[in-house]
């Protein structure tokens, strides 16, 4: 059985070899990563993509499309409760540059936004592309 595995292992690793990186698979496959990446660097300290996973903020399980502050299992501001929109991806990559100028009053101190334009689009994709999980 173990030689089966190491077998399996082997072959794996050689598939790797024949996707060219210039691929649109190998391209994909680097463009989540970097995706998650950047989520991982930027939010999840405070976020989880896991239903009911909330921490320091609230989880961040499919929350395209969701109305913002209506999470019922946590502690939202009042000025989040109250505003009334649904997340969509315009509205998301403004909140990440600044969230103070998306909704005032929102509980996301000390985090001050961030500035690139690209980090924001990575973070933004990946969080589209757990929408579905």
């Amino acid at each position: 059985m173990k030689r089966i595995g190491r077998l399996g292992l082997v072959i794996s690793s050689a598939m790797l070899y024949l996707i060219p990186s210039s691929s649109p698979l190998a391209q994909d496959v680097l463009s989540k990563g970097a995706e998650q990446q950047m989520f991982n660097n930027a939010c999840r300290t405070c976020h989880s993509i896991q239903k009911d996973d909330n921490r320091l903020g609230p989880n961040l399980h499919q929350i395209i499309e969701r109305k913002a502050g209506s999470l019922p299992e946590y502690n939202y501001s009042a000025a989040m409760r109250n505003s009334d929109f649904i997340w969509d991806e315009a509205k998301l990559a403004r909140f990440i540059a600044n969230p103070d100028e998306v909704v005032p009053g929102n509980k996301m101190v000390p985090y001050g936004g961030l500035s690139s334009v690209e980090d924001r689009k990575k973070i933004v994709l990946f969080l589209r592309s757990m929408r579905s999980q």
